[in-house]
């Protein structure tokens, strides 16, 4: 096998004979790559130690993408704290609000994965958009300069503009783990940021309620502008450390690696697609838009994301269904926490067992029928404790979305399509996020009976196209087995279903 194509500007530090030799003597492979680490139980040894220090930065990509959701969370929260009647909004205006920020992710998330999988220092690129969606937090909370003349309009540019500088984040840092470990243990570190979004809706409410009920009025800003403060000053410092723990790629030299480390580092990466037929890292390069572009299973994955999105759309407006139980605001933003401890336990679970069994589609089912029947629950009864019972089965779908996105990267060996398939099927799922606000509006309340009527519909059919993309992996490996079974070969490359 060759280096990673050329469509990456990095390229492989180490000696890579042994893996250009493996196609000709498949069954020395093994034993030449671990004697090329002094044996197998050193290399065992090493690559303990690389994952471990890769997790610990993994770790660190987690804090920040759980940053990101306490952001948000804010802003949902202000809304029980003045936010509306401050910047004199009407109708579905707040919905707009919502729905505004996701409009700058659809354009920007394409393009940034491709200009990601073409930089040698990815870690500077996304520390800086850490560092802007900082600042653009501090503008929401700013006062509107007297010639704007509307609040509600400069509420608007300062969400859209957070939605340019947040679009790079979260594509990019799947993409980037997605660079350094095997298909088999990326869902294993992808829980973590479904952990982290619950993690954010656990201490957002705390914070909130803390915020609001002691802050009000502190030099002359109401509390809920003083959210946006905080948080933007604290992601701003936040970016300045990330030039240091996000990491690049494996073949850009790293301070915190050995050589040793380095060099297995990115033959694991080798590993990882051996056996791929037409292999990706040695046929003659092409643009990663365009494979994504021709390849119809990306966009029946796009499709199905959005739809998933859309059901997922609850989590926007949580606070307000946790209100129409009936308690003040602060009460209400604590009894936002509960349910998403229990999410973020059972994501947990959900993930590591999906990736022990290496099993996709029974793991994304679950949750989302779990939902179902908060949906349905939610439905029937106006009676408070049976509706708050409700958002505990809800809380249970968030894992849902990123065992999907797992699953999409288990299925793109290729790194240059897998960017930017991953930031297309993103993108493309915003834009359920850009029209999903709107199937919340308040006059649906207190009941939003239709609203949960729509996320159950979506819901059905998402599961419906993930179970036809199942279907087309499980045929794909059957041809693969027949493939190696008639001409003699090992066992290759499989798709997890």
């Amino acid at each position: 096998m060759q280096p990673f194509s050329s469509s990456s500007s990095d390229c492989l530090l180490g000696n890579t004979d042994a893996s250009a030799d493996a196609d000709e003597h498949p069954a020395s492979t093994s034993i030449d790559r671990h004697a090329a680490f002094g044996g197998s139980e050193t290399r065992q040894r090493v690559e303990k130690r690389l994952l471990q220090k890769l997790d610990l930065r993994v770790f660190f990509l987690v804090f920040v993408y759980a940053l990101k959701h306490v952001g948000l969370f804010l802003g949902l929260a202000a809304r029980l704290q003045g936010l509306e009647e401050d910047l004199h909004m009407t109708g579905q205006q707040f919905n707009t609000l919502i729905s505004i920020l996701y409009v700058g992710y659809v354009p920007m998330q394409i393009p940034s994965n491709i200009f990601l999988n073409q930089i040698r220092k990815p870690s500077i690129y996304l520390s800086c958009g850490i560092f802007f969606w900082g600042v653009s937090s501090i503008w929401t909370g700013c006062r509107v300069p007297a010639q704007l003349k509307s609040s509600f309009r400069a509420a608007l540019l300062s969400r859209l503009f957070l939605g340019f500088t947040e679009a790079a984040y979260y594509p990019g840092a799947l993409f980037m783990i997605s660079r350094w470990y095997k298909h088999h243990e990326i869902g294993s570190r992808l829980v973590y940021f479904t952990c982290g979004s619950a993690a954010s809706k656990i201490i957002g409410p705390p914070i909130a309620s803390g915020i609001l009920g002691t802050m009000d009025g502190i030099r002359g800003y109401a509390a809920w502008r003083w959210l946006f403060f905080i948080e933007g000053v604290l992601t701003c410092l936040v970016a300045a450390i990330a030039l240091n723990l996000i990491p690049d790629f494996p073949t850009t030299p790293a301070s915190w690696l050995t050589m040793e480390e380095q060099i297995l580092a990115q033959e694991r990466m080798v590993e990882d697609v051996y056996g791929i037929e037409n292999d990706p890292l040695k046929s003659i390069p092409r643009s990663g838009l365009v494979g994504v572009a021709t390849d119809w299973t990306v966009w029946w994955l796009a499709v199905a994301m959005n739809f998933l999105t859309v059901m997922l759309s609850f989590e926007n407006f949580f606070p307000t269904l946790v209100a129409t139980i009936g308690h003040g605001p602060i009460v209400s933003l604590l009894l936002c926490s509960p349910p998403w401890i229990l999410g973020a336990a059972t994501s947990l679970f959900i993930m590591r067992h999906s990736d022990a069994t290496r099993e996709r589609f029974w793991h994304v089912t679950v949750p989302v029928s779990m939902a179902i029947v908060g949906f349905t629950i939610a439905i029937l009864s106006m009676n408070t404790a049976i509706r708050y019972l409700s958002l505990f089965f809800m809380a249970q779908s968030s894992v849902s979305y990123i065992i999907s996105i797992t699953w999409l990267s288990n299925s793109i060996p290729e790194p240059s399509k897998r960017a930017v398939a991953i930031a297309f099927i993103n993108a493309f799922a915003s834009l359920g996020d850009i029209g999903a606000p709107y199937f919340w509006i308040a006059s649906w309340g207190p009941s939003y009976s239709k609203s949960y009527l729509i996320c159950i519909f979506m819901a059905v059919i998402a599961i419906m196209m993930l179970w036809v993309y199942r279907l087309h992996l499980m045929r794909l490996n059957k041809q693969a087995e027949k493939h190696e079974r008639t001409l003699g070969l090992p066992v290759g490359f499989r798709y997890i279903i």
